[in-house]
Parts: structure tokens; C-alpha cells; sequence
């Protein structure tokens, strides 16, 4: 049977990451999650929010936060495509992702998706408010749907 998208609870999705995700924990909260089924078992989720930098944070424009597979064929530019048209049905404006300098970007590519810009990365850690990193530190590449590849 291919792969179908399928409704899926924020809790659900964080239990599958927690399980599944190769350098994150599941993200804190959300704003909704989509899951993709093989028609037996889950094979892949999304968790889309508000966007991690203020400045994004206009509310209109939503954030992937976490996309996690199984490694099942095709399931993450399924999701991505997927958490797109249901953003636009809620009335966002505008949708990004950050992936790792090290990531190739292929699922976000096949979903019609353009990296847009390079961060610098870091550390959320200051004298002023201490914090212990708890994800990649390096460089990521910021992706959203259309645009011009500026990567």
C-alpha cells in the first residue's frame, strides 16, 4: 500500500520523534501535527509552530519544527507538502524550516521548497540567561515554499 497522510495529535508525533529523530528531541509545543502512514504502522510525522526567531514571528507565517521519518520512501516531502497546503487552509502567509548545513535539503527540494538563506548558527547560551544546548550548534539553512534559491 503507498504512503497516505493521516491526522495525528501533537503528543503522538513527539512520542514517534522522541523515538525516531536522529539529533532532536521533540519540540515543546505546536500549533498542529500531520502523520503519514505505511497503512500498518506510522512511518513518518511533522510538527509545525511558531517560528523560533521573533522576527518571523509576525503571526502569519508558520514553522516546521520537527519532520521525523522512519527512513520510508518519500514520507518527508510528503509532509512537507502536506503541512504547507494545511498552513495556507489555516490562513498563514508564509512557512520555513531550518535543516543542518550537513542535510542535502533532497525531500524539501522534491517538495517544492527553496533555501532561502544561511544562519550562522550558535549557541542559545549567554552570561545572561545560561542554557545547555541541547541540539547542533552549527550552520543551517533556512527552506520555504517558492521563492528563489539564494543557498
Amino acid at each position: 500500500m503507498a504512503n497516505q497522510l493521516i491526522p495525528i495529535s501533537i503528543s503522538e508525533a513527539k512520542a514517534f520523534i522522541k523515538q525516531h529523530h536522529r539529533h532532536h528531541g521533540a519540540p515543546v509545543g505546536g500549533k498542529f501535527a500531520i502523520g503519514c502512514s505505511d497503512g500498518e504502522k506510522v512511518v513518518g510525522v511533522v510538527v509545525v509552530g511558531r517560528p523560533i526567531a521573533r522576527n518571523f514571528d509576525d503571526g502569519w507565517t508558520a514553522e516546521v519544527t520537527r519532520l521525523c521519518s522512519d527512513g520510508s520512501k518519500n514520507v518527508c516531502s510528503m509532509l512537507y507538502a502536506a503541512c504547507w497546503r494545511a498552513a495556507k487552509a489555516m490562513g498563514y502567509k508564509r512557512i520555513g524550516t531550518y535543516i543542518l548545513e550537513s542535510e542535502n535539503g533532497t525531500s524539501l527540494q522534491a517538495a517544492g521548497w527553496k533555501c532561502l538563506h544561511k544562519t550562522q548558527g550558535g549557541s542559545w547560551n549567554r552570561t545572561s540567561r545560561p542554557r545547555v544546548d541541547k541540539h547542533p550548534t552549527q550552520k543551517k539553512f533556512y527552506w520555504a515554499p517558492g521563492g528563489v534559491s539564494n543557498c
